[in-house]
């Protein structure tokens, strides 16, 4: 039987970590601030905005909404972000993507209008560079992270260890690799036009499954003693369990007898990217108490 990587656990844990950084800031009066910026009344957007904002209390970090019209041009949101990036009591910027339709052309010239230094998670072109060069320059995408949170915190070690990431977007399979291999494991990644995927992910130790595509991962897929984590949340209108219908990539009856270790949906990864959401903020107020010579806090970790 596997180990159940509860997402809960990891959240809690990394909340009163974050909470006492945010305390240590407030306390010399810099309040570290997010601004959540929503188009539109799209049920997935307002019910993370929902989990934001109950997290950032609980986090101590100050959250503030911005709500546009679906129909919002181009240059009125371009002008909200360069707003935001000028006052110099926010910290972090959330925008809720995928843009709405009309947007979906000019999303990167969008996303870049914002300092890459309040780019809280992973959207500007400077925050991918961070990635892939190591660099503090912006932050990974906050589920990417929470990816990483997950196995740091049920001790899953990933130097020298194979790794085979199924997804190649921006948000999260290209990023996901990128902090994996910066833990020294080596990694795979599969796509649609990947050949034999289940000969790769069999080979891997961890496999990071992000496909967004029901059932995909199968037993097929998997051998005895791997890490699972399943980063989709896909509705299953044949799942009726109370947890909303949503069930991930892998077949959970299927992949779970031979995983060592494996994450639920919900309840795994989702459940740990607003508290990632708000250690990146807390993390930009501690860059700008750095400039403004405040005290910093006693440890780095986060």
């Amino acid at each position: 039987m596997a180990k159940i990587l509860s997402g809960k656990q990891v959240a809690e844990a990394l909340t009163a970590k974050v909470r006492a950084r945010a305390d240590h800031l407030s306390g010399q009066g810099l309040v570290p601030k997010l601004v959540i910026v929503r188009l539109g009344e799209d049920p997935s957007d307002l019910a993370y905005e929902r989990g934001a904002l109950k997290r950032a209390e609980a986090a101590g970090v100050l959250a503030e909404r911005i709500v546009l019209g679906e129909k919002t041009s181009k240059e009125e949101l371009i002008g909200t972000l360069r707003r935001l990036s000028g006052d110099e009591t926010v910290h972090g910027v959330l925008l809720f993507r995928p843009l709405p339709a009309h947007l979906k052309a000019d999303e990167r010239e969008i996303v870049n209008a914002l300092d890459p230094a309040k780019d809280v998670d992973g959207m500007t072109d400077q925050s991918c560079a961070g990635i892939y060069e190591g660099a503090p320059l912006g932050f990974p995408p906050c589920t990417a992270q929470a990816v990483i949170e997950m196995l740091d915190y049920y001790d899953i070690q990933l130097k020298g260890t194979r790794a085979a990431v199924i997804g190649r977007s921006l948000v999260i399979g290209r990023p996901v690799a990128m902090l994996l291999m910066a833990r020294n494991a080596t990694v795979t990644i599969c796509h649609t036009r990947t050949k034999d995927v289940p000969a790769v992910t069999r080979e891997a130790d961890l496999i990071v499954t992000a496909a967004g595509k029901l059932g995909m991962l199968n037993a097929a897929y998997v051998r005895e003693g791997q890490t699972v984590i399943d980063v989709s949340v896909n509705y299953d209108p044949e799942k009726n369990d109370g947890n909303g219908g949503f069930a991930g990539d892998a077949v959970f009856d299927e992949v779970e007898p031979a995983a060592a270790a494996i994450t639920p949906v919900p309840g795994g990864v989702g459940a740990v990217t607003t508290s990632v959401l708000m250690a990146h903020v807390v993390r930009s107020a501690e860059r700008t108490a750095a400039r403004c010579s405040l005290q910093p806090y006693a440890t780095e970790d986060e």
